[in-house]
């Protein structure tokens, strides 16, 4: 049987079915930036966490951190992860953007 069966009722004809609403993004408005090596064979990334975006700021805030760094990156779980030790390229960027930002970790 189908995940999403369609429905049909005879009084209004085809149903509209709705997507499942999408969790706020919780945090305090601090973006929290900090360098991971953990799980990664010893190739450092820098980590940007803590953002209250949706998904289309998240992308494009990602794709200009890439482009600012040099380098590659992508987007999990809500997290930005930029190859390479740039945290200080990225909090100039953001810091740029009136964002408020705190380097994390070590």
């Amino acid at each position: 049987m189908s995940d999403n069966p369609l429905v049909y009722s005879t009084g209004t004809g085809r149903i509209q079915q709705t997507e499942p609403a999408k969790p706020v993004p919780k945090g305090d408005g601090i973006i929290r930036i900090k360098r991971e090596t953990k799980g990664r064979k010893g190739k450092g990334v820098t980590t940007v966490y803590g953002m209250l975006m949706d998904d289309a700021q998240l992308k494009q805030l990602c794709s200009d951190l890439k482009k600012v760094c040099g380098t590659g990156g992508t987007i999990k779980d809500g997290v930005i992860e930029i190859q390479g030790d740039n945290r200080d390229k990225i909090k100039a960027l953001l810091e740029k953007k009136g964002f408020q930002v705190k380097l994390a970790g070590g």
